[in-house]
């Protein structure tokens, strides 16, 4: 596409930065996982930014990180992907909402899970470390070993009717069609 996802223009800000600001709407504190390496978009000085401790270890990596960063001062967190520029907060809330008494809450549309719109307890990094150890990066591993509440659609369209924010834009159609529903025409592109 270009560039990175995560520094594709989206109106007045990248997408990092819209999905930052969309989530920091919904909980707090915003903790940003990025590879090692990695250049990142300016962020508010509020958002704490950690880093791989491997590379190509996929989501739960990104996740052990992110909760460690977190450490004790929430019970539990949101978990988004830098490319979901339609994220809203109040579907944000929903799933924290439906997480009560679950260690992960995760939609599940039409059959596909969605582990980076879904809420993880804190005290679930163990789980996810021992998973990592044993070379097993898929989250469904860690749904097999834990209380996860599956979200239906039906539960998410009260505050987002079409599902927006679980589109993730993988490809230029998708972040054309994203510009588009948001309301951004294509000199938001450029």
């Amino acid at each position: 596409m270009g560039l990175p996802k995560l520094s594709l223009p989206f109106g007045l800000e990248v997408m990092l930065a819209r999905v930052v600001r969309l989530v920091a709407e919904a909980v707090e504190p915003v903790v940003v996982v990025a590879a090692a390496e990695q250049e990142l978009p300016p962020l508010p000085r509020s958002v704490l930014v950690a880093r791989d401790r491997q590379e190509d270890r996929g989501p739960l990596e990104g996740l052990a990180v992110g909760l460690a960063a977190l450490g004790d001062r929430v019970e539990a967190a949101f978990a988004a992907a830098c490319d979901q520029p339609l994220l809203r907060p109040a579907f944000i809330r929903r799933v924290i909402e439906l997480s009560e008494g679950y260690v992960a809450a995760v939609p599940c549309i039409d059959g596909v899970a969605e582990p980076l719109s879904a809420v993880y307890r804190t005290s679930v990094l163990p789980e996810i470390e021992r998973l990592l150890a044993e070379d097993r990066r898929r989250p469904a591993y860690l749904f097999d070993r834990v209380r996860t509440r599956w979200i239906r659609a039906d539960e998410l369209t009260g505050v987002d009717p079409q599902l927006q924010s679980l589109s993730n834009v993988n490809s230029l159609a998708d972040y054309h069609a994203a510009l588009k529903l948001a309301g951004l025409g294509a000199d938001s592109a450029k």
